[in-house]
């Protein structure tokens, strides 16, 4: 059978020409491709980067638009409200008729009214809803507070009045305080600006370019929900990288990215930021196109500049083989002299003038080969006799090497030795490969007993040696462990059976094939019996402390509501601030109490099926004593569907929890705000809602809320009142009892607190 490599080898060229034209071929070839990739390649990015562009510059021009826009019809309804024609003394026809005037001649509003300070419709365009109460809808309550725009939503009460139409009327929202001559706020006029601008806003700068090229345009809200677009995605919440790009940089750009039905898109983008005196509501413009139909002028150029480099490199390579052929034909006449020499010939090579500086550089060096080899051989000879010298010099210095290696290995195993802390070895098939004498002494086992057996079945008790396992086979899979370098606590098994809870640091020593974990571990059997005795002494000064403290703050009581006679000023003073901090007391030592329960897992929870309201209502029923000495209004309400939404819950702990949020948050609302809660149920679970009115929590403690005696602000705790153990316990009890506890909060607009539990079956 004919040997493929030996046929390859006949298929190669033989002689130097042949040689220097392939090379020039390939060389030609190999250069001609390169420069036309690199120029392709550059032109392409260049042509991306200005389509690219060229969108992004489509999404700016469509957000300023729509700024602009709604800035003019934000500044429209805001010159409406101080005209004197709309007032209250005015004749009601002449009213009505101004506010017809404006919405003929502006198309785009499909309402416009003024409504009293008790938010009922005095006067509107063409008289639809005059009478109607929209003290509850967000542009009333927002225009009182300054908030003068809302964002889009659909209509709720004029959508039986206005016309049908395929989609559902949607609306944004413009209303201003009307203030009377003295400056006394009248009312509220408002207007809902049909979103229909919004789409010719979109037409008016894609048109022509959106059947050209294939782009669309959308806007989304500050949520990420679409309100304008395509049908596929009007309506549907987006979370995508550019408009989380739009959102980070505050300014426009372009990015390409897979949307949700599948395909990738090239997307410009620009954040809206008001015009003027509008603020803007956050709307992102994303003008997308697809990326076939968006490079199609890259594909174009690519295809080209392939060709134009075949074709080069086609011409090159015939030029390449012809200028080979020249320049081999004086190295062809060289190459028979030097066959000539090793025949025996000792005619010396003619050196020709007027040839290549090589060329005449070899012939020389050909004419005294024998006398350079005679040279060359006596230099050998000298070479070999030093040869020997050399291989002991070397040996030498390799055992001096391995010396220093050794001498290293055992100053580190001295190390180990001798240290407070025991080490363990431990090789990547979890088997002890290194067992100091510390270890000896704290786990009861000697070197030779425990190296080569599996850790986990040698020191860890039962309970924990399959997650041992899984962890170190995560490990060879991944090369990830969270604990290497840490220092965490563990539970070890003695050899007597004793569990010995140590602190352990774990990391990885050693290269290649002898790569193995080093762990160093602490017995602190000491520190946690310190611990425990200080967790009984707190325990037991808290109970011995509960009842005296329970007297006296009920003394007190009785002396603050007049039950031994009327007292002095001074005195009643200072019996009301010894009430006062008796009764913080009694709160700290039984939360005190409440934690020590909840840490020794000790609270008795008696689950009971029943409904949630009654439960809410009576906790709010229980504050409202507290909240009438605030000022502040308590409100409860069920959403629909969730009146007898009933769960598995302890009803004095759930109590427990609603009291504390209700004390929270009238505590710190401002007199005359409203604190709301509110049950609402889902398909698996029932929520509690806990809302106030009040400063809001600040960005920087957020993270602390639920920590044991946290507090966003000593000198407002002191204000207030408070241990911070209540939002701790919260947490504790709802999570025993199935549920979740979190909260939303916005600086000087208010925090609501939810507990969601799980419905009962």
């Amino acid at each position: 059978m004919p040997n493929p490599l030996k046929s390859i080898r006949r298929l190669l060229p033989r002689a130097l020409g042949a040689w220097l034209a392939l090379a020039f071929v390939l060389l030609s070839v190999v250069l001609t491709l390169v420069l036309t990739s690199i120029i392709e390649r550059k032109s392409a990015e260049q042509v991306q980067t200005s389509i690219g562009h060229g969108l992004a510059e489509l999404a700016m021009q469509t957000s300023d638009k729509l700024e602009r826009g709604m800035f003019e019809r934000y500044r429209e309804v805001g010159l409406l409200a101080r005209r004197r024609v709309l007032a209250e003394g005015q004749p009601q026809e002449r009213r009505r008729a101004t506010l017809d005037g404006i919405q003929h001649s502006l198309g785009y509003y499909s309402w416009i009214g003024l409504a009293g300070l008790d938010g009922k419709v005095q006067v509107s365009a063409q008289g639809l809803l005059e009478g109607a109460d929209v003290s509850k809808r967000p542009w009333f309550r927002n225009a009182l507070r300054g908030i003068h725009a809302g964002d889009v939503h659909e209509a709720v009460l004029l959508a039986r009045y206005l016309p049908r139409q395929d989609e559902p009327w949607r609306f944004v929202d413009v209303a201003f305080p009307y203030v009377d001559d003295e400056g006394v706020t009248r009312g509220v006029l408002g207007a809902h600006l049909s979103w229909q601008w919004a789409r010719d806003v979109e037409r008016s700068v894609m048109a022509g370019i959106a059947a050209r090229r294939q782009v669309e345009a959308l806007i989304v809200d500050a949520d990420g929900n679409v309100l304008l677009g395509p049908a596929d995605v009007t309506g549907r919440r987006l979370t995508l990288p550019s408009l989380k790009a739009a959102h980070a940089q505050r300014r426009g750009g372009y990015v390409v990215e897979t949307w949700p039905d599948g395909r990738s898109y090239l997307v410009g983008y620009q954040l809206g930021h008001g015009y003027g005196a509008y603020p803007g509501l956050g709307w992102t413009v994303l003008v997308r196109q697809n990326v076939d139909d968006a490079f199609a002028p890259v594909r174009r150029l690519r295809e080209y500049g392939l060709a134009s480099g075949v074709v080069l490199a086609g011409a090159f390579s015939l030029a390449g083989m012809w200028l080979a052929r020249r320049i081999t034909r004086p190295l062809g006449d060289l190459a028979d002299a030097a066959q000539r020499i090793r025949a025996g010939e000792t005619t010396p090579i003619e050196i020709r003038r007027g040839g290549y500086a090589e060329v005449r550089a070899l012939a020389t060096t050909l004419n005294a080969l024998v006398a350079n080899l005679v040279r060359r051989r006596r230099a050998l000879e000298d070479l070999n006799a030093t040869l020997e010298a050399r291989v002991t010099q070397r040996t030498r210095e390799l055992e001096q090497a391995l010396a220093s290696v050794r001498a290293n290995e055992q100053r580190i195993a001295t190390i180990i030795e001798t240290a407070q802390d025991a080490f363990v070895g431990i090789d990547m098939r979890g088997r002890i490969c290194d067992w100091n004498s510390a270890a000896e002494k704290m786990l009861g086992w000697s070197r030779d007993e425990a190296l080569g057996r599996v850790v986990s079945d040698l020191v860890m008790p039962e309970r924990f040696r399959a997650r041992s396992r899984e962890l170190l086979a995560g490990f060879l899979e991944t090369g990830a462990l969270d604990i290497l370098g840490q220092r965490v606590e563990r539970i070890l098994l003695a050899r007597d059976g004793r569990e010995i809870p140590v602190e352990m640091t774990l990391g990885l020593a050693g290269t290649g094939d002898g790569l193995f974990f080093s762990a160093f571990v602490h017995d602190i059997s000491a520190r946690k019996e310190v611990e425990r005795m200080k967790d009984e002494f707190v325990s037991t000064v808290s109970h011995e402390l509960r009842t005296p403290l329970t007297a006296i703050s009920a003394s007190l009581a009785l002396l603050a509501d007049g039950m031994a006679g009327e007292l002095p000023p001074d005195a009643k003073g200072l019996v009301d601030v010894a009430n006062a901090s008796s009764g913080r007391l009694v709160r700290l030592v039984g939360d005190v109490l409440d934690i020590q329960k909840m840490d020794a897992g000790s609270m008795a929870f008696e689950k009971e099926v029943q409904p949630l309201l009654p439960l809410a209502e009576d906790a709010v029923a229980a504050m409202q004593s507290f909240a009438t000495q605030s000022g502040i209004e308590l409100s409860c309400v069920a959403a629909p569907g969730a009146e007898h939404a009933r769960v598995d819950v302890d009803r004095d702990r759930l109590a427990q929890v609603l009291t504390n949020l209700l004390s929270n948050a009238i505590k710190f609302s401002e007199p005359g705000s409203t604190v709301r809660t509110q049950v609402e149920a889902g398909a698996e679970h029932v929520r509690l809602a806990v809302a106030d009115e009040g400063v809001g929590i600040p960005e920087a403690f957020r993270e602390r809320v639920f920590q044991r005696f946290a507090q966003a602000d000593g000198a407002d705790s002191r204000r207030q009142g408070g241990t911070g153990l209540g939002l701790s316990i919260c947490k504790t009890i709802v999570e025993e009892l199935g549920g979740n506890i979190w909260f939303d909060s916005a600086e000087g607009i208010g925090t609501t607190f939810y507990v969601e539990l799980p419905l009962a079956a």
